[in-house]
C-alpha cells in the first residue's frame, strides 16, 4: 500500500537540487516524483541521474503543479516540497507526523515559535508582513489559529485534495487551498519551520501581482461561502 507521496516542484532548480537532494529523507515515504515545468538547466537529467520519475508539468504556473501532482499520486497522503532552499528537507517526517496523528492539512510555519521567516533579517519585511495579514483574515473570517496560511511547504490528505476543487493560479492556490480546509471544517496542524535562503535560480512570486491575487482570491472565497 502506497500511504505518502512526496511530490517535488521544479522549474529550473538545479542549483537548489544539487544541495538538497542528499537531505531529503526519502525513507520516510512510499512515493516520490517530481512535476516539473520546462525546465532547461539540467534539472530532469539530474532527477533521472537519481531514479526519481519526472512527470511534466503540461501548463505554467505553481498552482498547476500542485493539481497535477496531486492527480499523479498513488498516496494518500501528500506532500508538496521544492528544492529551491526555502524549505527545509527535514521537516518532511514531522508533516507526516501531524496526518497521522489525524490532521487532514499540516502547514510548516514560517511564524510560530521557534520558527524563521527569509526575510526576518531584512530592515523592510513587506512580505513577510503581507502574509500575516492574509493569515489574520483568514481566521478573522472562518476561525482557526493557524498562524501561516500561505506558506506552499505542506502536506494534505488526498482525500481532503479532492473535495476542495481548487481553482486558484499561481502561489494564490496555496491560500485558496487552507480557506478551504477551514470552510470544511477540517483539521489544520502546524510545524515550525527555518526558511532558508534560496538557491540559485529566480523565484516566481513577484509581491504585488501576487498581493492582489491573493486579495482577488479571498474575496472570491467571501462571496462563494461553500460553493465549490
Amino acid at each position: 500500500m502506497i500511504k505518502t507521496s512526496l511530490i517535488i516542484l521544479t522549474r529550473n532548480e538545479i542549483n537548489g537540487l544539487k544541495s538538497q537532494i542528499r537531505k531529503i529523507p526519502f525513507e520516510t515515504v512510499d512515493e516520490c516524483f517530481a512535476v516539473d515545468f520546462s525546465s532547461t538547466d539540467g534539472t530532469i537529467e539530474f532527477f533521472r541521474q537519481n531514479h526519481i520519475p519526472v512527470i511534466r508539468q503540461t501548463r505554467p504556473g505553481r498552482a498547476q503543479g500542485f493539481i497535477e501532482g496531486a492527480k499523479k499520486a498513488q498516496g494518500e497522503w501528500l506532500i508538496f516540497f521544492s528544492p529551491d532552499g526555502n524549505e527545509d528537507p527535514s521537516d518532511i517526517p514531522e508533516l507526516i507526523d501531524l496526518l497521522r496523528s489525524g490532521y487532514d492539512l499540516a502547514i510548516a510555519s514560517r511564524f510560530l515559535k521557534q520558527a524563521r521567516n527569509e526575510e526576518d533579517d531584512q530592515f523592510f519585511k513587506f512580505r513577510a508582513w503581507a502574509n500575516r495579514g492574509f493569515t489574520y483574515l483568514s481566521r478573522l473570517i472562518w476561525g482557526g489559529n493557524i498562524t501561516d496560511s500561505i506558506n506552499g511547504y505542506r502536506a494534505i490528505k488526498k482525500s481532503v485534495f479532492n473535495k476542495l476543487h481548487l481553482d486558484a493560479s499561481g502561489y494564490a492556490l496555496e491560500y485558496q487551498m487552507t480557506i478551504r480546509v477551514l470552510k470544511k471544517g477540517y483539521k489544520i496542524g502546524e510545524i515550525p519551520t527555518i526558511e532558508g535562503k534560496r538557491i540559485g535560480g529566480k523565484s516566481g512570486s513577484e509581491a504585488v501581482p501576487t498581493g492582489l491575487l491573493f486579495i482577488y482570491h479571498l474575496v472570491k472565497e467571501i462571496i462563494i461561502g461553500q460553493r465549490f
